[in-house]
């Protein structure tokens, strides 16, 4: 049997990432997947609807999921599938009314529920089962509700608006709770908004028919307005709702801002795109309305009664007609929308907890079987996260790291690269746990970066430039990668040493050998890549260097590493000096990485957040406690005595 667990994990390992690769099917009826893979621009670049739906359910409820809707008496009584993102959105633009009873906005700050009307007996639950309520007795499930519909908080909407617009100007760092969840909700509320104007006006309840009357009108309403502004005789009633509506769709064009309407087939320009309101307003000079919008309006009216045939068709017209001109684009959609079903970070971040798990065990018990099982599952791990970003690469037309969220899934790529490489030298299933525990922890980090919005958005004019984001970025962010792979060996020896006694001579050699070893690779590219920033910002800004934050950080990570070479050189420190160096090296690296970007100041701010602030925090004195548990007299140690002595600091 326990030859077998090696084939086995890589039999189910292989077996689990097959069934992520599987084509999305639909729900029902309808062809939800093939509106989900329908063309937009939004952000500054063309992504599937599916993207729109999902980035816009992570920034405003946390999740890719819609589950109850506010009619519900009783929660857990509607035993309905959870609705997709796509048709989710497909709510929001054609049923608003709908859409608006979908529990979506997460609060938690108690003023700002005081603030849309919320008390103890509003928030509690009441389930249907009984099993859900004991659930909820013992926390297992919410017990209060955490999440609102947009039809609960718009009668509060001028309140909060007030509130947002006295906290804007207060600055970041010092926001209250309140304030920062306040700015929160009306910034989500607003991309809600915008997301119901993009392809008609929510109050439409029959924007087919309203296109079609305004398209017949259209020939005598342009005359009349153009007799009534030249001063000659018209028909004043012709002219007035001609008005009208131009006002109307004038409004709808300025509402959002994501561009559905494609370019015309003879526009010079693919990167034409404009909002379904401006595609409408172009009629009074073509004549008619644009074709893209009254596909659109198909899909409406379909969606809007129900009818899975005639919404199919249209899809499969609109697409038809799409594929003549923008075939690329479609080809690059498709292959997002895949992507975004497969999820390959989430498979890769069990994977990577199961390899980690497996690995710890092969230290106590079956430490072959287990070893090489483990080890195989941290590789499947690893080249499911490369194709994830190789896919991100092509789909973004980018280097692999061009923002925070992408960095996170490079410095975990990359550190659980070196560690392979390490398990492949010393087979004793340390490179495993540590690869496990770094791709796991890194993936989780991207996760709650990806809560941000669209992670493959454009690059600032200053730093768009692939030469430089494949270069500098990538070496330093090796550097990241490979400082953060030296202090999580180093908290292994800690942990063995101090907690088990598998810590013997040979392991805490090999340990010693592998951290010195990365410390010295992570000094050569986080110097070299320190290096190649100051020439970029040379470029860009005009100076070498000006002592940002950013650079003052990278700056840091190099004397750090070099600190813990010249200690080692100089015997000022043993093994578990080394140690304590190489982990104190996590918080240099999280402070550099993260910390700087969160003040809220320098040329590479991303903004101050609490909750990088307080899981920073958290992390930099988790690894103060492990270096104070390192410092512990050896007699408090269980390994062997010729552990011992080589440990001395």
């Amino acid at each position: 049997m326990k030859r077998l667990l090696p084939f086995l994990a890589l039999i189910l390992g292989l077996g689990f990432i097959g069934l992520t690769l599987l084509a999305p099917k639909n729900p029902g009826a309808f062809d939800i997947v093939g509106f989900g893979r329908l063309p937009v621009l939004a952000n500054g670049r063309i992504k599937p609807m599916d993207t729109v739906a999902r980035t816009s359910l992570l920034q405003i409820a946390g999740e890719q999921k819609v589950r109850a809707a506010d009619n519900s008496d009783v929660f857990g009584q509607d035993n309905a599938e959870p609705l997709t993102p796509a048709a989710w959105l497909l709510d929001v633009f054609f049923r608003p009314k709908t859409a608006d009873g979908y529990r979506i906005f997460t609060i938690d700050d108690p003023d700002l529920l005081s603030l849309i009307g919320k008390d103890d007996q509003s928030l509690s639950i009441h389930y249907a089962k009984t099993l859900d309520q004991w659930k909820a007795l013992f926390g297992a499930l919410d017990s209060r509700y955490r999440s609102f519909s947009y039809r609960e908080i718009a009668p509060y909407l001028p309140a909060i608006e007030s509130q947002a617009k006295l906290a804007e100007p207060v600055d970041a760092a010092v926001r209250t709770r309140f304030q920062r969840s306040v700015l929160q909700l009306y910034e989500n509320l607003g991309l809600y908004q915008r997301l119901e104007h993009t392809l008609q006006p929510p109050d439409s309840g029959d924007f087919l028919g309203e296109l079609m009357r305004f398209q017949q009108a259209l020939p005598a309403g342009i005359a009349a307005v153009r007799a009534k502004q030249a001063g000659q005789p018209h028909n004043e009633d012709e002219a007035q709702t001609m008005l009208e509506l131009g006002k109307r769709y004038v409004a709808l064009s300025d509402a959002t801002n994501v561009l559905a309407i494609p370019p015309e087939p003879q526009a010079a320009d693919l990167n034409a795109w404009t909002t379904a309101g401006q595609g409408i307003l172009a009629a009074f000079d073509r004549g008619s309305v644009n074709p893209s919008v009254l596909a659109y309006a198909g899909l409406g009216y379909a969606w809007r009664g129900q009818n899975a045939e005639p919404f199919n068709k249209v899809i499969d017209l609109y697409r038809g007609d799409l594929s003549s001109r923008l075939a690329p684009q479609l080809k690059k959609c498709d292959t997002e929308v895949r992507f975004n079903a497969a999820a390959p970070f989430t498979s890769g971040m069990f994977l990577y907890a199961l390899a980690f798990v497996l690995a710890i065990i092969s230290w106590l018990k079956w430490p072959d079987a287990l070893g090489r099982a483990a080890f195989q599952l941290l590789v499947l791990a690893w080249v499911l996260a490369t194709a994830g970003i190789l896919i991100r690469m092509w789909i973004g037309g980018r280097p692999p790291v061009t923002n925070l969220y992408s960095s996170a899934l490079f410095v975990g790529w990359g550190s659980v690269g070196l560690c392979i490489i390490l398990e492949k030298i010393y087979r004793n299933a340390i490179g495993t746990v540590a690869g496990g525990l770094i791709g796991f922890a890194t993936l989780v980090i991207a996760h709650y970066l990806a809560l941000g919005g669209d992670t493959l958005e454009m690059m600032r004019a200053v730093l768009d430039s692939n030469f430089w984001l494949s270069t500098h970025v990538i070496v330093v962010t090796s550097g990241y990668a490979s400082t953060l792979l030296s202090g999580f060996l180093a908290i292994i020896y800690v942990f063995r040493g101090v907690f088990t006694k598998s810590l013997d001579r040979a392991t805490a050699d090999a340990l010693t050998r592998m951290v010195y070893g990365i410390v010295c690779f992570a000094t050569l590219f986080s110097f070299v890549g320190t290096v190649l920033g100051g020439i970029w910002a040379d470029q860009s800004w005009g100076r070498f260097w000006g002592w940002d934050p950013k650079e003052n950080g990278a700056l840091i990570i190099v004397i750090w590493n070099a600190i813990i070479l010249h200690a080692r050189w100089g015997g000022m420190v043993k093994q578990r000096g080394l140690m304590c160096l190489a982990i104190f090296g996590n918080i240099v690296t999280s402070w550099s990485w993260f910390g700087v970007n969160m003040l809220g100041v320098g040329l590479h701010n991303y903004g101050f957040t609490e909750a990088a602030f307080q899981g920073l925090s958290i992390f930099v004195a988790s690894q103060l406690i492990i270096i104070a548990i390192a410092n512990l007299p050896l007699e408090k140690w269980r390994s062997g005595p010729g552990v011992a002595r080589a440990s001395s600091p």
